[in-house]
């Protein structure tokens, strides 16, 4: 079986009729190259951690490059065509050619997954005919809020009733989950009650609630913050809370980043199956593993059950692949070990980061560890709770090996 990514290319806030009042790329500037782990060892920057980041690209590609690149890559592939999946920097609504992509994709015959969109780019109801007809399978549709009101104040969608009319449409034959950032005192309380209904009501798979972030500490890593000022910001474990709550009171998947999702116990669903955590190989080395300041207590505890001494020392920073130089700047180096294992996905450059943790006088290895550890509500939303547990298991045993193979 064969998947195949169909880029359309696209800038948030160019090619999307503008920035939500929300949005994480709203007020991205010029931000100095990052560093990752794709950069040269004698470089820091490289195309990921200076224009990937920020999903920077020069506007939509035009619809012959689209096809061109789509036969070339569907030439490389093997075995049945089992999904076609629609991405870009910009919203796809908003492609100015968009039922002809629509078309062409809908004539290869295999299901179509739009990763995302917001709607809208989606002026006329007959869209909706046109992405099922064409064998649109599944899709992600940022709502924010069913009050049209809200989501023409917010999201600045010119024809509201329009691109909800469509969405009830599509929720009727296509698998939808909807999404929504979490503004308090805006789209959440009674608000979010109606909108849960709502998609309910209609057939919606579910809704991934996002808590909205506002500073550095919360993952605006780009000098974009604060995205709104004076914006209230929920503490992790209320919008925890708020998860827990929703999900018990209707039947639609509801799950939250970056916690939770109720019906698999993700993230670090692992911990609740105690004699799969003993199937993980020992901890028979010492080394400081480094995470963000949410994950940290988790894999604590699942390293500690494996027999881990070492603490799990957290950065500020609340997401792990969001760390940055900075966050490793504000460590006490006197709690490390000789040897220092980073997030795998974290943006940093690796000479940099030895020279942070050398200035002690103390020359630390620092490894990179697995990218992934556990699967955050928008990646588990599309998974069972087995495969979360088969992915949690592959990254502890990783990570374990690595702290054997390298600590000491």
């Amino acid at each position: 079986m064969a998947h195949l990514n169909v880029d359309i290319g696209g800038s948030p806030g160019i090619n999307c009729r503008g920035f939500c009042e929300y949005c994480y790329f709203k007020k991205v500037r010029g931000v100095q190259p990052l560093g990752c782990r794709y950069c040269l060892p004698f470089k820091k920057g490289c195309d990921y951690c200076t224009r990937g980041v920020k999903e920077e690209y020069n506007g939509f590609k035009d619809l012959k490059t689209i096809a061109d690149e789509t036969l070339a890559n569907l030439q490389g592939k093997s075995g049945d065509l089992e999904r076609i999946t629609i991405s870009g920097g910009g919203d796809p609504s908003c492609y100015p050619r968009f039922g002809e992509l629509i078309e062409l994709l809908g004539s290869m015959e295999a299901p179509l997954h739009i990763g995302y969109t917001s709607g809208k780019g989606w002026d006329d109801p007959s869209i909706a005919d046109l992405l099922i007809d064409n064998g649109l399978s599944e899709l992600s549709f940022t709502v924010f809020a069913t009050d049209p009101a809200l989501r023409k104040r917010y999201m600045h969608d010119p024809t509201p009733e329009v691109s909800l009319a469509i969405l009830d449409r599509l929720c009727e034959s296509v698998d939808v989950y909807a999404a929504a950032v979490i503004l308090p005192g805006i789209n959440d309380g009674v608000v979010l009650e109606q909108t849960c209904e709502w998609l309910q009501d209609r057939g919606a798979k579910g809704i991934i609630l996002m808590r909205f972030a506002n500073s550095t500490e919360q993952g605006l890593i780009l000098g974009n913050g604060p995205i709104i000022t004076n914006q209230k910001v929920q503490t992790v474990e209320s919008f925890r809370d708020l998860i827990w709550d929703l999900n018990q009171r209707f039947s639609l998947k509801i799950s939250g980043t970056p916690l939770w999702d109720p019906d698999i116990g993700s993230p670090f669903a692992i911990l609740t199956e105690p004699d799969l955590v003993k199937k993980l190989p020992r901890v028979q080395r010492r080394a400081t593993v480094i995470s963000g300041s949410i994950a940290a207590p988790f894999i604590e505890k699942v390293l500690s059950s494996c027999g881990s001494q070492v603490p799990v020392i957290p950065v500020t920073k609340e997401i792990a692949c969001l760390i940055t130089i900075d966050d490793f700047r504000k460590l006490d180096l006197s709690t490390l070990e000789p040897v220092v294992i980073i997030p795998g996905r974290s943006f940093v450059h690796d000479t940099e980061v030895q020279e942070v943790l050398f200035k002690d006088g103390i020359e630390r290895e620092i490894i990179r560890g697995p990218d992934m550890l556990t699967a955050d509500a928008e990646t588990s939303m599309g998974m069972t709770r087995e495969q979360v547990l088969e992915m949690e298991m592959d990254g502890f045993a990783d990570l374990i090996r690595t702290i054997n193979r390298y600590g000491r």
